[in-house]
């Protein structure tokens, strides 16, 4: 049993709860995911990145959006509340050192697991700039600790209600053609990342992604995470989350999140119907 100590919520659909877990919290690295499992009488695997951990506390961070029926009873808890089971740390950790100049573009909830890797780009000796996008100002998050990292954050809202109006694709450009990079990473939304490397392979530059497929059992063994990298089948679970996203089939790794997203919609709306039940 995991026991929630702190409970934040960012925007009406996004939480953070720190969850004592020793043993994770001394072993995690920048990159690595647990698999989540409420207990009592809802037992889905929700994967979610470690965006954060304190080894002397004895805890890690995550950072979820309610989407759907999984999520929406894990944001019921409150702290004091103990979650039944956390499997981690799982996934291979980035592989940080001083590239030079590193630019990190965040999207949406992706920003949540930008920050380690970002913090953790800057202390191996790196320059790093970044940029956070979200549809709207209520939606971005961890602004000041990602300002922590850079004092000249670019923040950009697709609405404009916040930073500047557009997407993170627009600064990344502007910053590759005047300034350059050594590497970029890029963590959000599928169709973001793509968009990201379509960028950096403008200006020949190496791009690392996160990658969010479906996943259930975390070890690979199902298979639902698979996803087509340079013309093979890897596991996102144990071969990534992280991959060269020039590599990536992106087409083909967004049909199949597709395939999931009716369900997911249904799954969710049956939990807002019974939410007063617990």
């Amino acid at each position: 049993m995991y026991k929630i100590v702190r409970k934040e919520q960012f925007s009406p659909e996004v939480f953070l709860m720190e969850i004592e877990a020793p043993m994770i919290a001394k072993e995690r690295k920048a990159g690595q995911f647990v698999i989540v499992q409420k207990g009592g009488d809802w037992n889905e695997r929700i994967p979610l990145t470690i965006a954060d951990a304190d080894p002397d506390k004895g805890t890690i961070s995550i950072v979820f959006q309610r989407v759907g029926a999984g999520t929406y009873l894990l944001a019921e808890l409150e702290v004091g509340d103990y979650i039944e089971n956390i499997l981690g740390p799982l996934g291979s950790p980035t592989h940080i050192e001083k590239y030079g100049r590193v630019v990190c573009v965040g999207g949406g909830i992706g920003v949540a697991p930008l920050y380690p890797i970002a913090k953790a780009m800057k202390e191996a000796g790196n320059d790093v700039s970044i940029i956070i996008g979200a549809r709207n100002k209520d939606l971005i998050i961890e602004e000041d600790m990602m300002r922590s990292i850079d004092p000249d954050l670019t923040i950009v809202t697709d609405d404009g209600s916040y930073g500047h109006k557009g997407v993170v694709t627009d600064p990344l450009k502007a910053k590759l053609g005047s300034e350059g990079a050594d590497l970029v990473v890029a963590i959000g939304p599928a169709i973001m990342m793509k968009f990201c490397t379509l960028a950096a392979a403008e200006y020949n530059t190496p791009i690392i992604v996160s990658l969010n497929t479906i996943m259930i059992d975390g070890t690979g063994m199902c298979g639902g995470c698979r996803v087509m990298v340079g013309g093979e089948m890897k596991f996102v679970c144990v071969d990534g989350p992280e991959f060269d996203g020039h590599l990536v089939d992106w087409d083909n790794m967004m049909m199949r999140q597709r395939t999931y997203k009716s369900q997911e919609a249904e799954e969710y709306h049956k939990c807002r119907a019974v939410e007063g039940r617990a």
